[in-house]
């Protein structure tokens, strides 16, 4: 793994850090995960498995440390490592046909409703839910997966942009 890839990818990180702890708990202590937008766009500007392996579990623990839900430190680590091979491998199929801010857009609209539902799914099964899953998925996970879905299309051109130019990916 070279050192322009691992610094481009903490820096990616720690920006999703910062806005997953400063973004309150909306819903019964779940709150949208702009961590998730940063591990998708990793994984999009570097797509490759011990990458995605890297992303996965680092954003797991840091969105675990930082999570306003009840007992969500071991659901955010187990969500954010099976999420992060889905997208890889969804993004991987797609990229093929069409690489292009749209599809990043859609994917991870798509990523963060998958994310979602893992984490929800393994927190009731380890720790159980403060409400119905119905009313968190419906009022937590929907509106976060249109706002990282906004947030990947503003993003998503500016970074890889500024990437190209800096010759880093």
């Amino acid at each position: 793994m070279k050192t322009k890839t691992l610094v481009a990818l903490s820096l990616i990180v720690g920006i999703g850090a910062v806005l997953h702890t400063i973004i309150p708990g909306i819903v019964m202590g779940l709150k949208p995960d702009m961590m998730l937008s940063m591990m998708f766009l990793g994984i999009l500007l570097f797509p490759e498995k011990k990458n995605v392996l890297l992303l996965g579990a680092v954003t797991g623990i840091l969105s675990g440390l930082t999570s306003t839900f009840p007992g969500g430190f071991i659901p955010n680590i187990i969500d954010k490592l099976i999420s992060s091979f889905a997208f890889y491998y969804l993004y991987m199929l797609i990229s093929k046909k069409s690489a292009s801010v749209q599809t990043a857009t859609v994917l991870t609209a798509i990523g963060t409703v998958l994310s979602g539902a893992i984490f929800l799914t393994s927190a009731y099964f380890i720790v159980g839910l403060p409400g119905s899953f119905a009313a968190l998925f419906g009022l937590g996970v929907l509106p976060a997966a249109v706002l990282n879905g906004i947030v990947m299309f503003i993003i998503y051109p500016i970074v890889s942009g500024i990437l190209k130019r800096t010759q880093i990916a």
